[in-house]
């Protein structure tokens, strides 16, 4: 008979209650490994799992019979819950997909039900949207994507999309801009309708151009040194781009430029780079953005000499910008100021602090408190708060106040009476004090 199951399926059964045991224990490995695992990645049930099952990471709902005011809000809320999992990718929605014409039932079941009372009318408007309406949305966001890139005349200068991309906002609007637009595909190609109706032609544009804006992106992160969100290449896009475009999965192939690695910045500097940066100005503002990044990570541990070299290589980016460096020069611009960096290279340092950075930190900090003809004090000061956070320091230092009271003290104690007393310089209470925050601060950032 046609309703008797098959062999196969009679075969299937058996193999599971062998390794289960029971009907039940089936059902629940099964749950959990929806759950929390990869696969399955469907459930097919029947009057099962409207209660009681929270599942995150569950995104699609098919409906294919009529469900009916509370059985049906207790359906369409498995979907409800956004999700992140460990790797970062996120799930901001969910779908329903209505194979059943449940659409007036479900109207019908948001507005009769009190538990909804709280709401205003227009914040249930969003509560189900038609695929058809985000299907529409697509060439308008092509389109406001595309209107980004109007005053580049080539269309296939990628490396004038790349410096027109320099500006941080409109770096931020660009990827603002290619979210709507994948996110209005992605539900496109899904949709049958849209994938039949849409002409062969227009359908590889719209494909082509996700690649080769997401390609963008990757390019131009590593080009201004912004760390990589892995999450922009989470399972959806991927499976976007492998599914309907064959690109290849993102890979990370180094970690980011590093200025303080000799090996890695050499290949930057070479013809094609690690990066395939294929232009001198494409190289240099690899260097210029990895260097202003390390100045900026590194700030605080020693402010005096890392913000010199913060405005020298903003100037470098700046003058570029306006056409003042050639390209050349751009890039022996920028690789002179990330080897002094590396080298920590100072302008004029004391005999005195020759070779201890720390103490040249502290200097850095100390300088503009002193006369061009104090610098001997401010030598000895520097050497001296060096050693007094020494002799207070112990394992965690910073996290016992007392221990950071009495090295401020001593500070406070050096300055009032070796420096103002002793020496005659004038200092007064603001300025010992910004003195002693300042040099706690630094001291934290340090090696302390």
């Amino acid at each position: 008979m046609d309703d008797e199951p098959a062999d196969e399926i009679v075969r299937f059964w058996q193999k599971m209650m062998k390794r289960y045991g029971s009907e039940e224990e089936y059902n629940k490995q099964i749950i959990n490994r929806f759950k929390y695992g990869d696969e399955p990645e469907i459930l097919i049930v029947v009057d099962k799992l409207l209660t009681g099952f929270d599942a995150p990471r569950n995104t699609v709902l098919y409906l294919t019979r009529i469900l009916r005011e509370h059985t049906l809000l207790q359906a369409i809320a498995r979907v409800n819950r956004i999700y992140e999992n460990e790797d970062g990718a996120s799930k901001e929605f969910g779908y329903i997909v209505d194979y059943a014409s449940v659409l007036g039932e479900l109207d019908r079941a948001l507005s009769m039900y009190s538990v909804l009372d709280g709401f205003e009318d227009e914040d249930l408007a969003g509560t189900l949207i038609a695929v058809q309406e985000e299907v529409a949305k697509l060439p308008q966001r092509y389109s406001n994507l595309w209107d980004l890139f109007n005053e580049v005349k080539n269309q296939y200068d990628e490396e004038a999309y790349e410096k027109l991309l320099a500006d941080d906002a409109l770096r931020e609007e660009f990827y603002e801009r290619l979210a709507q637009y994948s996110k209005a595909l992605g539900i496109a190609l899904s949709v049958e309708k849209f994938v039949m109706n849409t002409p062969e032609e227009k359908l590889r544009q719209y494909k082509d151009d996700l690649k080769r804006f997401q390609n963008l992106k990757a390019s131009v992160k590593i080009r201004y040194a912004e760390a990589i969100d892995y999450r922009d290449y989470e399972p959806k896009i991927r499976k976007l781009l492998d599914t309907h475009i064959s690109a290849s999965e993102v890979i990370q192939i180094n970690e980011p430029v590093n200025i303080f690695d000799e090996e890695t910045f050499s290949q930057v500097k070479e013809e094609h780079g690690i990066y395939g940066a294929k232009t001198t100005a494409a190289k240099a503002d690899t260097i210029a953005h990895a260097t202003k990044k390390a100045i900026t990570e590194k700030m605080e541990e020693d402010p005096a000499f890392y913000e010199k070299f913060s405005k020298l290589i903003q100037q470098a980016i700046d003058d570029f910008k306006a056409k003042r460096l050639s390209d050349l020069e751009y890039l022996q611009q920028v690789s002179e100021i990330r080897d002094k960096i590396v080298n920590r290279e100072h302008d004029n340092v004391p005999q005195a602090l020759q070779g201890n950075d720390d103490a040249m930190a502290f200097y850095g900090i100390l300088k503009p408190y002193f006369e061009a003809s104090d610098e001997g004090t401010a030598c000895a000061a520097a050497l001296a708060i060096g050693n007094i956070i020494r002799h207070h320091w112990k394992v965690h230092f910073w996290d016992d106040l007392d221990a950071q009271k009495q090295a401020m003290n001593d500070i406070d104690d050096y300055l009032y009476d070796e420096v103002k007393g002793e020496r005659g310089i004038d200092l007064g209470t603001k300025q010992m004090d910004e003195i002693i925050e300042k040099s706690m601060q630094l001291a934290r950032h340090r090696i302390f």
